[in-house]
């Protein structure tokens, strides 16, 4: 998996690409996440479009995201997920929790809102 993270307007964007493998990657992008959350930043994008899989673990790495913005009054959305991906959130009911959104714009409009 390939990943990159920027600030912009408060609003921490995370893009992935490639497998999301909460094992390899997971504790990197929670490193950034504590990190943004230290800076005061509350709401997160998260870019899945260029995910083709994730596995239990990179789900447990999405809901621990989800969880921290949470806890801090902040939200996290997520970008349109791969067919295959949006499956799994749906059969896994967490499409339920998660704001998903088609496009970057919609995100900020939705966070923007919070």
């Amino acid at each position: 998996m390939k990943y990159s993270h920027k600030i912009v307007n408060d609003i921490l964007v995370l893009t992935l690409s490639g497998d999301l493998i909460g094992e390899n990657h997971g504790p990197e992008l929670i490193s950034i996440i504590n990190d943004a959350i230290n800076e005061d930043i509350i709401f997160c994008i998260i870019d899945i479009q260029d995910v083709r899989y994730i596995n239990s673990s990179g789900i447990g790495v999405l809901i621990t995201v989800l969880t921290k913005f949470r806890n801090k009054g902040g939200e996290v959305v997520l970008i349109k997920p791969s067919e295959s991906v949006e499956k799994l959130l749906i059969i896994t009911k967490l499409n339920s929790i998660f704001t998903i959104v088609p496009n970057m714009d919609h995100a900020f409009r939705e966070l923007v809102k919070s």
